[in-house]
């Protein structure tokens, strides 16, 4: 690849020309207000020398300047990473909210955990969260110990509700769910608690009732059968 430049209407235009394995060139211009890195500021700075104008070139006080400038922005970047990994080394042990978006569909996740280590990856720092590496750009929110407890409980609790069916539809073989619902949110602190809704509360005893229902039917068809056979042996004898 090669990079070339020239002032057109008194603006510094860079062209990067890649050869394709079949002798083509693929030719991309941009205007100098591109970002740029090291190497390629580098190489317009020589294109500049090499074109400019031989009665009015520029002064050597303006390429020190450029330099110096350059220099500056760069040591403010390295700076900027540097901070990063120190505010990433910070965070091992910590639970973290992270909003993570995926590249390929642009779907927005939330994931809750704790920061197991960090990584450095060519000066991006990354944090380790439930088996993943993130950017610590996705970082949301640092949470505390108490609240990731409790938000884990009431998304387990969400969850376990929510398979049930309706109301309408329940039948004896939830019995196990809806009684475990009902210790679990008893077992919750205050706290915890305050995490469920009062529309989830509502929607439990609802299920609470109706199970009671099933129940007491179900109870009395096992009398009547027990009756009904105790009759039949008194009949036999």
């Amino acid at each position: 690849m090669s990079l070339t430049a020239s002032v057109v209407d008194g603006v510094l235009v860079y062209d990067t020309t890649e050869t394709t394995e079949s002798g083509s060139t693929v030719t991309d211009s941009t205007g100098s207000d591109s970002t740029l890195d090291k190497e390629a500021f580098l190489q317009l700075l020589v294109t500049q020398m090499q074109y400019q104008d031989p009665l009015e070139p520029t002064s050597n006080t303006e390429y020190v300047s450029q330099f110096a400038t350059f220099s500056e922005l760069e040591q403010m970047q390295n700076l900027s990473d540097s901070m990063d990994m120190q505010r990433a080394a910070n965070l091992v042990g910590e639970y973290v909210m992270i909003n993570s978006t995926s590249e390929s569909t642009g779907e927005s996740t939330t994931i809750l955990g704790k920061v197991d280590y960090v990584i450095n990856d060519d000066g991006e720092a990354y944090l380790h969260v439930n088996g993943n590496d993130y950017s610590i750009d996705d970082l949301d929110t640092i949470i505390d110990y108490d609240y990731y407890t409790a938000s884990l409980l009431a998304a387990d609790f969400t969850t376990s509700l929510g398979s049930l069916p309706t109301v309408g539809n329940l039948t004896t073989a939830y019995q196990d769910v809806i009684e475990n619902l009902r210790t679990v949110y008893d077992d919750m602190t205050t706290y915890q608690q305050s995490f469920i809704s009062d529309d989830q509360i509502e929607s439990l005893e609802e299920y609470e009732d109706r199970l009671a229902e099933l129940l007491l039917v179900e109870s009395d068809d096992d009398d009547d059968t027990e009756s009904t056979d105790d009759t039949e042996s008194t009949d036999d004898a």
